[in-house]
């Protein structure tokens, strides 16, 4: 199912890609996307972890949601929709709010993907990252936004506009931890809405260019 990728990477980058193993964290509006794009690039290892199920609000941005899944755990449809595309597409799926007590080795991933809203959940990624000595990139903030183009792949560092960015660095400060982290993050200022509003079109921007580092990353890495 590769094939259309053999004139663009090659035959050890595709290996790389069918080896690596990825966690991904949150598989909403964002998380959806870079899941999509992930299992049909050469991604055959992934576990997901999300706690959610589908709602009639998800329809208008998360790829996977219609009116047939809803009040289905997120995860599972995952893994189902994969197992449609590929049998050897491996997907493990961990159906709870990520914690520190979540049962997961981070030693056994390739690469961390934070696509979650909670700053607890992100600090817990970026910390263990550093930990087990693991690439991570995180999405930040991507609601009450309509300018995809706004979007970038920045260091967490330097973002600007991005009140969940703010907020982060400063929990990150409080834990006395300095260290660069690999962002999706946009320029644009939010709007105020109240719920926060989502634009597919940002949305899906963002697991665009979550689900590209990353296999940018992997396949750089075995050159």
């Amino acid at each position: 199912m590769y094939e259309r990728l053999n004139g663009l990477f090659s035959k050890d980058q595709i290996n790389i890609l069918n080896t690596a193993k990825i966690l991904l964290v949150g598989v909403g509006g964002v998380g959806s996307v870079c899941f999509e794009i992930l299992i049909r690039s050469g991604i055959k290892n992934i576990t997901v972890v999300d706690f959610d199920t589908y709602e009639e609000s998800n329809i208008n941005r998360q790829l996977h949601s219609n009116i047939n899944v809803i009040g289905k755990n997120k995860v599972d449809v995952l893994k189902k929709y994969a197992q449609n595309i590929s049998r050897d597409i491996k997907v493990t799926v961990i159906n709870e709010f990520l914690n520190k007590d979540s049962n997961l080795n981070y030693d056994d991933y390739d690469y961390i993907i934070d696509a979650c809203d909670s700053i607890g959940a992100k600090i817990l990624l970026i910390t263990k990252a550093k930990e087990y000595n693991k690439s991570i990139i995180s999405s930040l903030g991507v609601g009450n936004r309509i300018d995809p183009t706004k979007l970038t792949i920045n260091s967490l560092r330097k973002t600007t506009g991005d009140p969940l960015g703010k907020k982060l660095r400063h929990e990150l400060n409080k834990i006395d931890f300095h260290d660069d982290v690999k962002v999706v993050s946009s320029c644009e200022l939010p709007i105020k809405a109240n719920p926060v509003s989502s634009y597919m079109s940002v949305s899906a921007t963002a697991g665009i260019l979550l689900a590209d580092a990353v296999i940018k990353d992997l396949i750089n890495e075995g050159k």
